[in-house]
């Protein structure tokens, strides 16, 4: 259903086109429901997942964004939290293009407030803000983050790391990510040498991804 408004909708387990991927990969840990806001079209879309640590070696910023420069040239949907300060850059960018977006939420959808930004693209289709958590918490937490992360994973056919700092929740989402049996990628470079150690396929160009 076309949700051109910003009201909130509500998915719950009746739909599996959602839930039965949700259930293979999350297990127990499925949600119950997913609130969403915008086109819920677009998760039936094959999405490419974008994740980076908080904390990012310059070099690697600079390779991130000329990645997510080619990306806003395609049209792969891109599904993140977009959280971190490349994560944050990196919708900016996308932003100008016209990649359809999933923006995942590390705390529930009631109460947001939506950028201004954001308004066009959910009239238009563009956009789907979505959350595993209904009614609380208001504010993300480390835990939920976490979650949020894996949510995310369960969702994506194919997964994109700038970079994971070592023994961080965005290596741990990684390692999840390979356990779920996702194509996993990320930045070329020796900074990111622990998640290659773990599986992680180097990429330097979106021809490298987008197969």
């Amino acid at each position: 259903m076309l949700n051109t408004h910003m009201d909130i909708s509500y998915v719950n387990q009746e739909n599996t086109v959602y839930f039965s991927i949700l259930h293979k990969h999350l297990g127990t840990q499925c949600p119950i429901n997913i609130a969403t806001i915008g086109n819920t079209e677009i998760l039936q879309n094959r999405m490419l997942a974008l994740f980076c640590s908080v904390k990012c070696p310059g070099r690697l910023i600079l390779k991130a964004y000329d990645l997510i420069q080619e990306l806003r040239q395609t049209d792969v949907t891109i599904i993140s939290g977009f959280h971190s300060p490349v994560e944050r850059e990196a919708i900016n960018i996308l932003l100008r293009g016209s990649n359809p977006i999933v923006i995942c939420l590390a705390r529930s959808i009631e109460k947001i407030r939506i950028r201004s930004e954001y308004k066009k693209l959910l009239n238009d289709g563009r956009l789907l803000i979505v959350s595993p958590f209904i009614d609380k918490p208001l504010r993300p937490t480390a835990e939920t983050s976490f979650y949020r992360n894996q949510f995310v994973v369960a969702l994506a056919n194919q997964i994109l790391v700038a970079y994971a700092e070592p023994s961080s929740k965005t290596e741990r989402t990684c390692v999840f990510a390979l356990e779920c049996k996702k194509f996993l990628y990320t930045l070329d470079d020796a900074a990111n040498s622990n998640l290659v150690k773990l599986g992680a396929k180097p990429v330097s160009f979106t021809h490298e991804i987008l197969v």
